[in-house]
């Protein structure tokens, strides 16, 4: 019996699309030379990203995701009770038991009839939703069902992530493909079982194999979700007008996409990690949503995610005409990401809850 070929990119039985997106950062940032001065007493070091976001007193993983599916919602100009499923991807969710996605269900009027439910894989939580949101709408089980990917910034005092990790995220409202300002031409996942990035319960910080992150973790997973959705498909680098990968932090994206054959020009709008830090399960989705701010009918868009453990999401996009009415609807991401105010390390150590009296 001759075995069939193994269908490398998933495409839903009905055609599906983002009908909506949103972003969220939070106003404060702490600068990268301000963590170096505090814990090695340098001023003039150079830092992995210029500076990172960091939330508020009054602000978790499901105020944060509110905004963004708000957002989301004003673009797309929908009924929320029409909404089937409301799925939040995070590492840092508020509860350990209670589900983030209810509360933010209930707050923007998508209950009770609807799913609801929190994901985890690393970095790509909130990518994995959208699968999952793309495969509901799909198979005609839904018409709408919001995907989020939101993160506060987690890091242990000295260490290499406290320099990167920052807060914020998108939601994308995923719908029928007649509705939609972009068009899902075809997805892939790649997951393996790679240690490079965990975080036992009980645990406050999580833990990483430092270089082992970068080639058997990221690069790996990264290069063959993206090199495998483009063969698929077939296509090739310049059909790309933008391109997003995961941003833990500035080299990562640009080395994976000189290898496989981008310009820099082709990542620069949905690059950010320089500003906010790596959002974790939000970074690679809060990139398209930059993208997508200033995308033009007809582009086509690669966004590629990464989550440690390991794994890849690759999705393929074609931007609609549908797009250009839909841009000035809500706030877009440079409205939050230059908006700032700078903290020094005290206030954000008292922000993060870093200072334990116990």
């Amino acid at each position: 019996m001759t075995e069939a070929p193994h269908n490398k990119v998933m495409k839903p039985n009905r055609d599906v699309g983002i009908v909506g997106y949103g972003a969220y950062v939070p106003r404060y940032r702490l600068p990268g030379i301000e963590i170096s001065r505090m814990w090695d007493g340098e001023q003039g070091c150079t830092p992995p990203i210029k500076e990172k976001s960091v939330p508020g007193l009054d602000e978790d993983v499901a105020t944060m995701s509110l905004e963004a599916a708000r957002n989301a919602l004003k673009r797309a100009a929908i009924d929320p009770s029409l909404i089937r499923a409301v799925w939040v991807g995070s590492e840092s969710h508020p509860y350990a038991v209670k589900p983030t996605s209810t509360i933010v269900a209930e707050a923007i009027g998508a209950v009770p009839h609807t799913l609801a439910a929190d994901w985890q894989f690393a970095c790509k939580a909130g990518t994995e939703a959208m699968q999952a949101a793309i495969g509901f709408v799909g198979s005609g089980m839904a018409d709408y069902a919001l995907a989020l990917g939101m993160d506060t910034a987690q890091g242990r005092p000295r260490d290499a992530l406290e320099y990167t990790a920052g807060a914020g995220g998108a939601a994308f409202l995923l719908g029928p493909a007649e509705e939609s300002l972009a068009v899902l031409e075809g997805s892939t996942s790649y997951v393996t079982d790679t240690t490079d990035f965990w975080r036992r319960q009980h645990e406050h910080y999580p833990a990483h194999a430092g270089r082992f992150t970068g080639e058997p973790g990221y690069f790996r997973h990264v290069l063959a979700a993206a090199s495998e959705i483009m063969a698929a498909l077939g296509r090739k680098p310049a059909d790309y007008a933008h391109v997003i990968f995961h941003q833990p932090n500035t080299k990562f994206p640009l080395k994976a996409g000189r290898e496989l054959g981008f310009k820099r020009e082709q990542l620069q709008t949905g690059l950010l990690a320089n500003e906010i830090g790596n959002t974790y399960a939000g970074a690679a989705m809060i990139g398209l949503t930059s993208v997508l701010d200033v995308a033009q009918p007809g582009e086509r868009v690669l966004m590629v995610s990464f989550g440690s453990g390991a794994g890849s999401d690759g999705f393929d996009l074609r931007v609609s005409d549908a797009i250009t009415a839909r841009q000035g609807r809500a706030l877009c991401t440079r409205d939050y990401v230059d908006r700032r105010h700078e903290l020094n390390y005290a206030t954000y150590a008292r922000h993060r809850g870093k200072i334990r009296m116990e």
